[in-house]
């Protein structure tokens, strides 16, 4: 089969999962980050030593999304089902995958803005602390700018990895390039588009990578 051909007929197709994918890493990703990012500074600032210690909530916090983290993600979409019916309508396609890809992003996502925060210098916090600043301003106006490098570093791992999630989806139902690659390249014996997959996958990584490594370099102020 030529080029011409291949996406002649499967071109469509190719086009559709791609969508679908970048659909399931990007939606959970903002999301996951509207509630990991806060969970995140709450694991720094109340563990021991930190700018509020609170060592017992900071103890249910951290063994709840230890437990989140702790749970492989094929076996959590199969378990929330009925929890994923109830908020998506469906449990099946890629509406049905975005919920249970934003559950297993979260506890991902507060680890890693708990050790982008990890990373500030603790003489900024303090000057800032010495200047009357009080817990709120310094977390906006002095840890989140600080860590905010190391956070979109994590920002990339964390759609990479969704990416791999969404693969998994795609193998039991949720559409996008895994679901191709499944249900075309392994069940169909089709390598054209086995490798068509792998090469948007490759493609589609590369971007996000490519556009997070962007970001960083324009917001560190060390590059200044």
């Amino acid at each position: 089969m030529d080029i011409q051909a291949f996406l002649q007929e499967f071109g469509p197709l190719l086009g559709q999962g791609t969508l679908q994918s970048l659909v399931m890493i990007v939606i959970p990703t903002l999301l996951a980050y509207v509630i990991g990012l806060p969970l995140g500074v709450l694991l720094s600032i109340t563990k021991k030593g930190g700018l509020k210690p609170l060592p017992v909530f900071n103890a249910i916090l951290a063994w709840v999304i230890n437990i989140g983290r702790s749970i492989p993600f094929i076996i959590l979409m199969v378990a929330i089902i009925p929890l994923t019916n109830l908020i998506a309508g469906t449990a099946i396609g890629t509406q049905g995958a975005i919920f249970p890809l934003l559950v297993a992003t979260i506890p991902f996502v507060a680890r890693m803005v708990e050790q982008s925060i990890e990373e500030v210098d603790l003489g900024m916090v303090e000057a800032s602390q010495a200047y009357g600043a009080s817990l709120g301003q310094t977390i906006w106006h002095v840890i989140i700018p600080e860590a905010l490098p190391s956070i979109i570093r994590g920002l990339s791992i964390t759609m990479i990895t969704l990416f791999g999630y969404s693969a998994i989806a795609g193998a039991i139902g949720a559409g996008g390039l895994g679901d191709i690659a499944i249900r075309y390249g392994y069940y169909r014996y089709n390598q054209s588009v086995m490798i068509a997959s792998i090469v948007l996958s490759v493609i589609l990584i590369q971007i996000i990578q490519t556009v997070c490594e962007l970001l960083v370099v324009k917001i560190d102020k060390r590059n200044a």
